[in-house]
């Protein structure tokens, strides 16, 4: 990996950079907003992936109030690049009218371009207090364990590849493979919980047959990290609703490993009858 010619950035400024962002909606300052973020900048909502100008459009109809902030951690991917990770609360104005959003666990990327740090990626999902998913089958797992497997394919810079990868390790239940590509400081964030990748690893023994993926999209960060998203569909009875998901690519002494993964419930879109009580 090349080494980038800037210093690593402190976790307590990215964190004020992370915290100077939410205050732009705040004082709707949206051109101060639309400064701090990349030319490429991605979001992930719980309606779809959105741009830059689609997200500067949308905050003008969501004005935070009041915001608590928490358990703030800082993953760095290079020197040019940081993953933070935290959980906020917020009060806020949505299209005038006061709502007061759950506790969210959220994630973001900066990047730093020619000197100057900029958002390039946020997402969050509500915090739901649901049990964790039943463990492993232990039974299948030694089975698939025993079973002499083929050399597991190598991943590369191309982020869509590598993340169909891992849903092949998963459908053949080839949890030592997964565990490969993770790097050690792995996080996952779902709605219910956040995993380290010891965690991680123990519940990816799941069923994968009526799952399916779509809408793949990829973004390059630099030329060591790259992001890609997508659109997880349950096809099962009682499987849930569709969620997006975005796993954080990078490049580690010349082995991509995944640094980050995160799932967001789509929101189901309103009834005629809820729109017209909007």
């Amino acid at each position: 990996m090349a080494k980038s010619k800037s210093a690593a950035p402190s976790a307590d400024e990215m964190f004020a950079k992370e915290k100077a962002a939410w205050d732009t909606l705040k004082q709707k300052d949206y051109d101060a907003f639309g400064n701090m973020l990349a030319s490429d900048y991605i979001e992930v909502t719980n309606e779809g992936v959105v741009d830059k100008a689609g997200i500067i459009a949308i905050v003008k109809d969501f004005v935070p109030t009041a915001i608590t902030y928490s358990d703030w951690k800082m993953l760095p991917i290079d020197n040019d690049a940081v993953i933070l990770t935290y959980d906020l609360t917020l009060k806020a104005l949505e299209k005038g009218k006061e709502t007061q959003p759950g506790p969210q666990h959220a994630a973001a990327v900066w990047v730093n371009r020619d000197g100057k740090w900029l958002a390039f990626y946020f997402q969050q999902t509500p915090v739901k207090d649901t049990p964790p998913p039943p463990p492993a089958n232990t039974d299948k797992a030694e089975k698939a364990a025993a079973s002499p497997a083929a050399k597991a394919p190598e991943t590369g810079p191309d982020p869509i590849a590598n993340e169909k990868i891992v849903w092949d390790f998963f459908k053949s239940k080839n949890l030592d493979a997964f565990a490969a590509v993770l790097d050690p400081a792995f996080v996952e964030i779902e709605s219910n919980m956040v995993m380290d990748k010891a965690a991680a690893v123990k519940g990816a023994d799941f069923d994968t047959s009526q799952i399916e993926l779509s809408e793949w999209k990829a973004v390059k960060l630099d030329n060591d990290a790259a992001l890609v998203t997508y659109l997880l569909t349950p096809k099962g009875p009682k499987m849930g609703g569709q969620e997006r998901h975005t796993t954080i690519w990078a490049n580690r002494g010349g082995k991509w490993v995944a640094l980050l993964h995160i799932g967001t419930a789509v929101m189901k879109p309103m009834s005629p009858s809820e729109m017209k009580k909007m």
